[in-house]
């Protein structure tokens, strides 16, 4: 069974790690899902950053400090999975998944530079979707583009069978 780790809880991690990056604020509850996909997967770690109940303006360094760790983790010894779900709720005084637009373009910097593994799943409606597509498409051609969440999990675990 995969090892579930979610905010402010640090653990060593001694398998292979998939950090579920996307939209929090104003998504669905994607990480659950995708969870739920990797429960029964034995010998990974899954990191989701999305806490139980509404972050606290307070522990926002706590939070970005556990997904700075665990993307590091990621990048060393696993996968980070993007998964770019359309917006539900609008957020006024805030741009729609404007944190997940940055930890994407670092990662596929990182991708070009040093070679981390990462997949990208991008559902129909999400705004930018189609920019997204071809600059990812064109400057990583390598990355994988997935239009499921289901998709991008399967996407995740076989890239991750391959680093072994």
């Amino acid at each position: 069974m995969a090892k579930i780790l979610k905010p402010p809880h640090y653990e060593e991690v001694d398998h292979p790690l998939i950090f579920l990056g996307g939209p929090i604020q104003g998504a669905p509850d994607w990480q659950a899902v995708a969870i739920d996909l990797f429960r029964n997967i034995p010998d990974i770690v899954v990191a989701s950053p999305r806490r139980e109940g509404e972050l606290p303006k307070y522990l926002y360094d706590e939070q970005v400090n556990w997904e700075h760790h665990y993307l590091d983790e990621a990048a060393k010894r696993g996968i980070t999975l993007f998964w770019l779900a359309k917006e539900i709720h609008h957020i006024c005084d805030r741009a729609y998944a404007q944190t997940t637009r940055f930890e994407l373009g670092e990662a596929v910097s990182r991708h070009r530079l040093e070679g981390i593994k990462i997949v990208v799943g991008i559902e129909e409606g999400f705004s930018n979707q189609r920019y997204l597509v071809k600059t990812i498409s064109k400057k990583a051609s390598d990355i994988p583009l997935c239009a499921t969440l289901e998709h991008t999990c399967s996407r995740a675990l076989e890239l991750l069978q391959l680093a072994r």
